[in-house]
């Protein structure tokens, strides 16, 4: 895959080409305390929808916003769950394989499955997966995770992250190995709580086979809206930590899981997709 008309992987590319989030994952296997997922035209934040998406019903949505903005370039689903938590995101990349195929295809999870599902990815010719690693260290993690679903059982405690954070490391890897996509990996930056260790993230991340890396300010939303976030310092310690190891992301601002069109330009066809009282906000990719 090349990152030159990937509008969430390069600099440039963000202000000369565009993308769509396609909402089709209804589900998540994880609690994260900060997550606020939701279906409604209001909240501007990640794991937020108007509306999910069928997978067909996805594949009209992109044949519109091609019209609308011929320069979008990449199609993704973050949310408003896990794209691995349901089949819905994977079927309908392997529908726009088959009608766009010059589409990119851009994934995003929690990685709890990732590895379990590296041949369904390949097969639906997945260009690159973004993996959310917000701690190594089960104890942050369970301050950061509530529980983890795994295969219907519900798991908490430190048992349940430390399965998470095996789980993505060794999807990475086996991604890496399997498959052609580009892997970067997100981290929601918490002030207090894992501030300390994004550049061991960022170590154990290359290790297995990553190559970007985005850090996230946290939204002081859900149960953590009581701390706060992170400030500009903050941000560039944790950007340097972590550029030891992996190029960084310097442009990216957290979005829904249905923004549409060219970021750098803040233009935005989410109302012209789904109707007029849908949000229109100036926000860019976070996967």
């Amino acid at each position: 895959m090349t990152l030159k008309t990937h509008p969430c992987f390069s600099e440039a590319a963000h202000l000369k080409y565009g993308r769509i989030h396609l909402p089709v994952s209804p589900d998540c296997n994880i609690q994260c305390a900060f997550c606020k997922r939701g279906i409604n035209k209001i909240d501007q934040v990640p794991g937020c929808a108007g509306r999910v998406l069928t997978p067909r019903e996805a594949l009209d949505i992109l044949g519109r916003a091609l019209e609308l903005c011929p320069e979008i370039t990449v199609a993704g689903v973050a949310g408003p769950g896990d794209t691995l938590a349901t089949d819905h995101a994977l079927k309908t990349f392997l529908l726009i394989q088959e009608a766009y195929p010059h589409i990119l295809r851009c994934l995003s999870t929690n990685g709890l499955l990732l590895g379990e599902r590296v041949r369904e990815i390949k097969e639906a010719g997945v260009n690159s997966i973004t993996v959310t690693i917000n701690s190594i260290t089960a104890e942050i993690l369970n301050e950061i995770n509530e529980f983890v679903i795994y295969h219907n059982q519900i798991l908490r405690g430190l048992e349940a992250q430390k399965l998470l954070i095996k789980s993505q490391l060794s999807g990475i890897r086996k991604a890496t190995e399997e498959t052609d996509a580009v892997i970067k990996i997100n981290t929601v930056l918490i002030p207090g709580l894992n501030d300390g260790e994004v550049g061991d993230i960022a170590q154990a991340a290359k290790e297995a086979g990553a190559v970007m890396h985005n850090i996230i300010p946290l939204i002081p939303q859900q149960k953590m809206a009581d701390r706060r976030r992170p400030d500009c310092e903050e941000l560039h310690r944790a950007k340097m930590a972590a550029s030891h190891y992996l190029d960084v992301f310097h442009h990216c601002r957290q979005c829904r899981a249905d923004a549409a069109g060219i970021m750098g330009k803040n233009l935005d066809i989410t109302k012209q997709l789904y109707g007029e009282d849908a949000p229109a906000p100036d926000v860019f990719s976070h996967g």
